[in-house]
């Protein structure tokens, strides 16, 4: 494992356009395989997480070809070519290409690496009974294996802890041999739902619903998948690390961002605006940049991802923050409340979590140089990146590598604008 030392905190300024969306990338990474014809996506980051998502559907007979370093071709069609599937660390990955993968007609084991291994998968295991596939699970854990094909009818899913798997549900049903009607409860992360649901209409499937309502769809069986050309967007993920990095130390424009775009995790702006960061929105830009920073209230129940960026942001503002939807940080890539609170005490930063509230309360203050580290959590790494440069001093980064999950470049495009000389 590899540690990186994180430099001195110069003010941060330029301009940069963040990696693709990986989650629109493996929604449309999944419908490309199943589509009929040469899908063409472009503005692909080949960061892990897309890059095991590449993996997956070349396994399941999907022809890649590489045109660019962000362009693919994509020859579709459900024919697997071995009989287990290894999604790396993505959890994503793991309960999409499961129901995905329950389409064919002989088995097939779904496994994975790293935390994901340890990560709760127990959500799919009945749903997919009922819905015809032989399922052998490993203790509500990977790796899980499934023999379809999936039939359709009608199922309940438990949508508390995790959206994913009735995403891949709503990717694989549409060519089930049967209509189904999917009922969810409690359902998280909605605007991720939104975003399969586009990726789905612009690849000619239809769902049906009704608009605000997540707790009933209805999935027509028998459908086609066609072949498109599409552009990815960028990361809402990883531009709002960029865009409180900027908040604290700089003034940065972000390219190839739309506040219109249906990731969770446009919800940033809201977040800095209520900081006091000062925000220019463009048609497909936004800077931000640095003014004095209080304490805010925020939601994150809808979008988990944002936490370690946004204590990062509440580590820098005067007073205490109450950030709200922690229960939903224990199934991510570490037990991110525990972790954060443990790793920012090291740099002399309270964290208060109370999960009966369902809040967590950062005290901000001056951070102190200590030696840190990620947990191998790619946004955890970037979290404590991000509040170093407010010292004056270097620390150090345990595991700081695994930032390449989701943005390889990160540290990079950190020194680049610390120079100036963002794009």
């Amino acid at each position: 494992m590899e540690d990186s030392t994180v430099p001195l905190g110069n003010r941060l300024k330029g301009s940069i356009t963040p990696p693709c969306s990986k989650s629109y990338a493996q929604r449309a990474l999944a419908a490309a395989l199943l589509a009929k014809g040469r899908t063409t996506l472009r503005g692909i980051e080949l960061c892990r997480d897309t890059r095991s998502a590449i993996s997956v559907i070349e396994s399941l007979g999907a022809e890649v070809e590489i045109l660019d370093d962000n362009t693919l071709q994509i020859t579709g069609g459900l024919n697997p070519k071995v009989d287990r599937l290894n999604v790396g660390e993505s959890g994503l990955a793991a309960r999409l290409f499961t129901p995905v993968a329950s389409l064919h007609d002989e088995a097939i084991v779904i496994e994975g690496e790293g935390t994901l291994r340890h990560r709760p998968m127990s959500m799919m295991v009945v749903p997919l009974k009922e819905l015809g596939v032989d399922v052998r699970d490993g203790g509500g854990r990977l790796p899980i294996e499934v023999c379809g094909p999936i039939r359709g009818g009608r199922v309940t899913v438990d949508g508390s802890m995790s959206s994913q798997f009735v995403t891949g549900l709503l990717i694989a049903l549409p060519l089930a041999e049967r209509d189904t009607t999917i009922e969810v409860e409690g359902l998280v992360s909605t605007p991720y739902i939104d975003m399969t649901l586009e990726t789905l209409e612009r690849f000619g499937v239809e769902v049906m619903y009704h608009e605000g309502d997540y707790s009933e769809f209805y999935i027509e069986g028998g459908q086609e998948f066609k072949a498109v050309d599409y552009t990815i967007e960028s990361d809402w993920s990883a531009a709002a690390t960029i865009m409180v990095a900027a908040a604290i130390a700089g003034e940065v424009t972000v390219n190839n961002l739309s506040t219109l775009s249906r990731q969770a995790d446009t919800a940033i702006c809201r977040a800095l605006e209520r900081a006091g960061a000062s925000l220019i929105i463009e048609e497909n830009s936004i800077t931000v940049a640095h003014r004095e920073l209080e304490a805010f209230s925020f939601d994150a129940t809808n979008c988990p991802d944002l936490f370690p960026a946004l204590v990062a942001l509440a580590a820098a503002s005067e007073g205490v923050s109450t950030l709200y939807g922690i229960r939903r940080l224990r199934g991510k890539e570490s037990d991110r409340g525990e972790v954060l609170k443990e790793e920012y005490a090291k740099l002399g930063i309270d964290i208060e979590l109370d999960y009966d509230e369902d809040v967590m309360r950062v005290v901000g203050g001056m951070p102190e140089v200590a030696e840190v580290d990620s947990h191998d959590d790619h946004r955890i790494a970037m979290s404590l990146a991000v509040t170093a440069l407010r010292l004056t001093e270097p620390i150090i980064i345990k595991n700081s590598e695994c930032v390449a999950k989701s943005y390889p470049s990160f540290f990079e495009d950190i020194e680049m604008l610390k120079s100036g000389a963002g794009e």
